[in-house]
Formats: structure tokens, C-alpha cells, sequence
């Protein structure tokens, strides 16, 4: 992305995506009932469900699945609990915390196998600052506390041996990256498009989750990021609907490893490309779909055990927190 402009559409393209529940669905099926799915609107974790819609797959088994944006992974949880929708698609720390917190949920399908994020410094900040251990004392940007990128940077200074509380969070939403380049904050956690403009501008690269050895040298391995949940006493009743709704996406996620990069963003909602660059969102998906998405939709139970004991150590789960019965297997196996 060459022009300001560039960034700045896509910046508020997510927005828009993100607000007011814009919903994107295919067309209803006369034999099939309607079902609504939400997810937060990163770019990167919609692109299975996306290549899934536009793909066919949801309709080949005949399913007539409403995507339903919301503005981060915890109102689509909310809506979830709340009754508003069928199915929301997180990642997994949102559902262990509300699993946690009493929620009356199940995990029954995997579409990511690694975070979304990557830590970046401040382009000013990258000559003194170069590992984790240097965040002491500096001022780090999430999207919310709480939230996934929260979760991930309190692992990654606990495994640092750096004490969190010497370092201050700054609330940002989907501002990261602004405030980020023009160094209001020392680090940001970062998706794409946002680590490649950060790194261009001359940011460095501290952790990217997003890559399959730095997920190995900083998290020990596959970390279970999004994937669907459903509520507790429903399974019963929509277990076909959930089998099929799996194996659509275990079709996406096969598919979207062979489509061209040119498909592969032509799959995703015109709110999310405007103004971008659509040449580096290719290189972007291109780059990194062999890492993040996995070909099958069977749960990691070792992932999903790493993620738990991360949110343990950060402190956003309880310590003793038994979380094993959030995972509903018997759909697809786990992996």
C-alpha cells in the first residue's frame, strides 16, 4: 500500500465491516432454514467462512448461513450467549474466558491454528527496543484489554520473565496502527495488512504469531486461535446442521490453500478491500494461509491446552479453571 490513502480505506473499510452488525449472506434456500454466524471482522479471520460462502460450500451442504460481522470476538461471543445468533466464531481464549465465566457453550470446529497478531515496535522505537525483555517500562498497544492480542502480550512477558504490571496498556480499538507509526505508543500488537506498513515504515518485528517458527520458539507450538461455538442444550437438536456447517468449512479451508491470491480476496466483502492494495493483500494471504489455517476443522486439544494455560499465566482464567468440557468432539474428532 503505496498512498496514505490506501491505509486509510482499508482501515475504515474493517470499521464499517465491523459496525452495526453489517450482515453478508448468499441466497435463501427454499429447504433450508436460516442460521446466523458471527465474527469479529479481522481481516484474517474471515477469510475461511468468506471462502466458504463465496465458494459454494455452505450451499452444497445445503446450508443458508448468514455471516454476521460484530466489532471484536467478544460481541460475537455476547450475541452467541445472548441468544441473537446460532453459531459465533472466536478465537478460542473468548471462548475460554466466557466458558469460564459460566457460559453454557461448545467448540465443536477449528478454523485457525495460529494468532493473528505480531508485535511490532514503534518505527522511532526499534533501535532500543529489540526483544520482549525490553518492555519494561513501556507502553504497549492493544485493541482491549481482555481481548486476544491482550492475552497474547501478558504470555509472552510472563515466558519474558518480564512483571506485566511494569508494563502500561494503552486501549487503542482498530486505531493500532496510526498510533503505532507515529509513535504515540513503543509497541503495538499488529495484524495484516498493519505488520507489513509498520515494518515498511521501519518498525520491528519482535514476535510474528502469524509465523509457524516464531509460534514454535515464543508459544511452544500451534495455538488454537478461531474456530465455532454453539450453545450447550442445542447440540442435540442441530447436530446434522452442526456436522454439515463443519464440513463446509473444512471444505473452505482445503479450497483456499489452492485458489489463486486473486481469488482468494475477490472471496472477501468489498468492506474490507476498499482502498486497500489488493496486490499486497495477495502477497498477505499468500504468505501466510499455509501457517494459519489448517485443512481440517478437527479440534487440537494440545493447541487448545496451550491456549488455556496461557490465559492461566496471563491471569484471565482462574489457575485451577477446568476447561476440558467446552470442547465437543464427537462432531468432527479432534486433532
Amino acid at each position: 500500500m503505496a498512498l496514505d490513502v490506501s491505509r486509510r480505506g482499508v482501515l475504515a473499510g474493517m470499521a464499517a465491516a465491523a459496525g452495526a452488525l453489517a450482515t453478508l449472506g448468499g441466497p435463501a434456500s427454499a429447504q433450508s432454514k436460516r442460521i446466523k454466524l458471527a465474527f469479529c471482522s479481522q481481516l484474517l479471520c474471515v477469510v475461511p467462512y468468506e471462502v466458504a460462502r463465496a465458494g459454494g460450500h455452505f450451499t452444497n451442504e445445503g446450508l443458508d448461513v448468514e455471516l454476521i460481522y460484530t466489532r471484536g470476538g467478544n460481541a460475537a461471543m455476547q450475541s452467541l450467549v445472548g441468544s441473537a445468533v446460532d453459531y459465533a466464531a472466536t478465537s478460542l481464549d473468548v471462548a475460554l474466558q466466557a466458558y469460564a465465566r459460566g457460559a453454557d457453550i461448545r467448540r465443536f470446529a477449528t478454523t485457525g491454528r495460529l494468532p493473528l497478531f505480531a508485535v511490532a515496535t514503534a518505527p522511532n522505537r526499534a533501535n532500543d527496543i529489540q526483544r520482549i525483555e525490553d518492555l519494561a517500562g513501556r507502553t504497549v498497544g492493544v485493541s482491549a484489554l481482555g481481548n486476544a492480542d491482550h492475552a497474547l502480550m501478558l504470555y509472552l512477558l510472563r515466558r519474558a520473565n518480564v512483571d506485566p504490571t511494569r508494563v502500561q496498556f494503552a486501549t487503542l480499538g482498530p486505531n493500532i496502527l496510526e498510533a503505532l507509526r507515529q509513535g504515540q505508543v513503543d509497541v503495538g500488537l499488529v495484524q495484516e495488512p498493519a505488520l507489513t506498513l509498520v515494518a515498511k515504515a521501519g518498525g520491528r518485528v519482535l514476535v510474528n504469531a502469524m509465523d509457524s517458527k516464531d509460534a514454535e520458539r515464543f508459544l511452544g507450538g500451534a495455538y488454537e486461535f478461531m474456530g465455532v461455538a454453539v450453545r450447550a442444550p442445542e447440540v442435540a437438536v442441530r447436530r446434522p446442521e452442526m456436522e454439515k456447517l463443519a464440513r463446509a468449512l473444512r471444505n473452505a479451508l482445503q479450497s483456499l490453500q489452492t485458489m489463486s491470491p486473486e481469488d482468494l480476496v475477490k472471496a472477501l466483502p468489498r468492506e474490507l478491500t476498499t482502498g486497500a492494495d489488493l496486490g499486497e493483500l495477495q502477497e498477505v494471504l499468500a504468505r501466510y494461509r499455509g501457517s494459519l489455517y489448517p485443512t481440517t476443522v478437527a479440534i487440537d486439544l494440545a493447541a487448545s491446552t496451550r491456549v488455556s494455560d496461557s490465559l492461566k499465566v496471563a491471569g484471565l482464567i482462574p489457575p485451577d479453571a477446568n476447561t476440558s468440557g467446552l470442547y465437543d468432539t464427537s462432531i468432527v474428532g479432534a486433532g
